[in-house]
């Protein structure tokens, strides 16, 4: 074999391991690149989790995608705004979008969303994992779950509780807290995490069921008091706050995530490529680095397996969310 042939070759080998180790596969799978900015859609205003994950990633798949990643917050109706939104855009790959519990499950089973969840999108990758937090202001009596049950007992349905919105996962957290304690709150839909947590700080609302990653800086600062976790462990950014479960809520769980979804018939070589480059940003240092502070667990997937993951969390959640008759809170 001529030499030019052979060092041809070994360059080629060469490229195709830095491509394999940052997370593609060398296959015409990947070929896809952007020709434009791509809008990366959060359902939520500035100043919440969701719009935090997107900001963290967003300098890393600029860099990675080889073109400018714009986000567009597009608030309201519990991300069903943004679905409705990604639903009607172009399968070209530039307008992607944040899928949650909310947008997907929540919402499409308490109202006429305009979208079918399961048809109308193309799963691209699971993003990220973390819990929601109930947290409740300095003011307030309660410095425990145990004593913070006792005033919601002593006064039923008359204690607040804020969320970022009907049928978010700070809702069904508060719907799954009632059915196992026999507690009556009254939930106080507000539009995203980040409102919420401004009126909680102000002391305009006792208590927040939040996401983690919104809560932990007023909670450090002690303009917030965290009560407990919803999730399965305790988180690593507020390693002293007990889980619901060890608060005396035996068996209590209740996580969040986010995903990333395309619209629907979007081709299989441009969901590989986001995926790929998504899964890159998840797994780089710095990114970890700031979701960990944060409480916010990377948790990169395959998009069948985050097809999967919604199917099932569908099936987990939709007959607590019939019992609890979210149309009416």
């Amino acid at each position: 074999m001529p030499l030019k042939t052979i060092k041809a070759i070994a360059v080629s080998m060469s490229i195709g391991c830095v491509l394999s180790n940052l997370g593609y596969a060398a296959s015409p799978n990947n070929t896809w690149a952007p020709s434009k900015p791509i809008r990366f859609i959060v359902g939520f205003p500035p100043g919440g989790a969701t719009d935090l994950v997107a900001r963290i990633l967003q300098p890393h798949l600029t860099s990675s995608l080889g073109n400018t990643v714009v986000v567009d917050n597009r608030p309201g109706a519990n991300g069903v705004i943004s679905m409705q939104v990604l639903a009607r855009s172009e399968t070209d790959g530039h307008t992607i979008a944040i899928s949650h519990i909310g947008s997907l499950i929540v919402s499409p089973t308490i109202q006429k969303v305009g979208y079918d969840p399961m048809k109308d999108f193309s799963a691209v990758g699971m993003l990220v994992q973390l819990q929601n937090i109930l947290i409740v202001h300095p003011s307030m009596p309660a410095k425990t779950l145990k004593e913070f049950l006792a005033i919601a007992k002593a006064q039923p349905g008359k204690l607040n509780y804020a969320t970022s919105g009907v049928g978010s996962p700070g809702q069904l957290a508060g719907a799954l807290l009632e059915s196992m304690t026999g507690v009556t709150l009254n939930h106080v839909p507000y539009k995203g995490g980040g409102p919420a947590i401004t009126d909680l700080v102000a002391g305009h609302i006792p208590s927040f069921i939040a996401v983690i990653s919104t809560a932990v800086p007023h909670v450090l600062s002690g303009k917030a008091r965290a009560l407990a976790v919803t999730g399965g462990k305790r988180a690593e950014a507020l390693p002293d706050v007990p889980t619901i479960a060890e608060a005396g809520v035996k068996d209590y769980l209740a996580t969040n995530w986010y995903g990333l979804s395309a619209p629907a018939r979007t081709a299989p070589n441009i969901i590989n490529r986001l995926n790929a480059d998504f899964t890159l940003a998840l797994r780089n240092p710095e990114v970890i680095k700031q979701f960990k502070e944060r409480g916010i667990e990377p948790a990169p997937s395959s998009d069948t397996d985050y097809l999967a993951f919604i199917r099932s969390e569908q099936q987990r959640w939709v007959p607590i969310i019939k019992k609890s008759n979210f149309e009416t809170n």
